[in-house]
């Protein structure tokens, strides 16, 4: 059926099929479960592959192997998982590999809890690997979104030959939204750098290793440029009542949903505010930002974290207007009465 009620986890599972993924390697945990759940049932059940490995770590190495050899990989997991693949990410964007890899972020640090929290930005976004690398990442806002954009990740993570995230929490994971289904089924071309074990790919390298400090420089180097071009090409964000806005209120995730609503409560008040959403948080969209800052008194960004995001809004703004900061953290969730609230009193003084 083309529309189904899914929840956001599952709506990532039926996006990676019908987006040509054909490996699934990954470890259960909350609130991320229902990938694995449904990677299982789905993904064997169409011809591909589901392997729920030992743990995360072996997980990102099957992730590196299967891609290696030209397949379309994925995996789901929560924060401390996605920390456990550090290593593998970077090997990853060593060796210019493609996958793609879900974060339904919880709270932290440690253990934490089971609750939402988007406080893995700083180590998706910026690279939580060693090395000079970055990692393209979307930031889905509803369960549509969450299979919109695994259905594309497959083809821009063999582009660029990267890493693509998909960044949500645990609200969005959960939520259960009707989803239309892409309708065309997309299937992984022959990549003239994967090794299949014949005759055509036998030069074939793939490594991310490189013992000379001439050739690891200029390898390092290429990937700077390839990061420009990603930069310049990918870019994507939405905006709400930014016309006419004196007010602008930037969030991803379930963040950004709530200040839809709290753009709706201010303009019924006769409050000038419009959204800024970025669809990418790396590429981050900063002339935009740039654009609106001459427009507005200032900038509210609301996220359930310690102000990861509003560093890089504040640098795209280059202090030309205040930013504020609205976080939450441990799980808490900002009510549109709360971000309303505060937002008024903060555009009186």
């Amino acid at each position: 059926m083309d529309r189904q009620l899914i929840k956001g986890n599952e709506a990532v599972v039926f996006g990676a099929l019908l987006g040509g993924a054909t490996h699934f390697f990954g470890y259960p945990i909350t609130p991320a479960s229902e990938i694995a759940h449904a990677a299982a049932q789905y993904f064997n059940g169409t011809g591909r592959c589901f392997l729920q490995a030992e743990d995360e770590v072996n997980a990102i190495n099957m992730i590196y192997g299967a891609a290696s050899a030209g397949a379309r990989v994925m995996t789901g997991s929560s924060g401390p998982g996605i920390a456990l693949m550090a290593e593998g990410v970077s090997y990853l964007a060593g060796a210019e590999l493609p996958a793609v890899i879900v974060d339904v972020q919880r709270a932290g640090p440690g253990l934490g809890n089971i609750w939402a929290e988007q406080s893995d930005y700083n180590m998706v976004v910026k690279g939580g690997g060693h090395g000079n690398y970055r990692n393209i990442v979307l930031a889905p806002f509803s369960a549509q979104e969450m299979c919109d954009f695994t259905y594309r990740a497959f083809e821009i993570a063999e582009k660029y030959r990267m890493t693509v995230f998909i960044l949500t929490d645990a609200y969005i994971g959960q939520i259960m939204e009707p989803v239309l289904l892409p309708r065309e089924v997309r299937h992984a071309p022959r990549h003239d750098w994967a090794v299949y074990a014949d005759r055509e790919s036998r030069g074939n390298l793939v490594t991310s290793i490189l013992m000379s400090t001439e050739l690891l420089s200029e390898h390092n180097w290429k990937l700077q440029e390839k990061y420009k071009k990603v930069e310049a090409e990918l870019v994507e964000w939405e905006e709400y009542e930014t016309g006419d806005a004196e007010y602008l209120f930037s969030a991803f995730g379930i963040c950004a949903r709530i200040c839809l609503s709290a753009v709706h409560e201010l303009r019924n008040k006769g409050i000038k505010a419009g959204l800024l959403r970025p669809k990418t948080l790396f590429p981050f969209p900063e002339k935009r930002f740039r654009e609106l800052a001459k427009q507005v008194k200032s900038v509210v960004v609301v996220e359930m974290n310690n102000g990861q995001m509003a560093r890089d809004v504040e640098h795209a703004v280059r202090c030309s207007i205040p930013v504020l900061r609205y976080n939450w953290m441990g799980g808490m969730v900002p009510s549109t009465q709360e971000v309303t609230e505060r937002a008024q009193k903060d555009m009186r003084g």
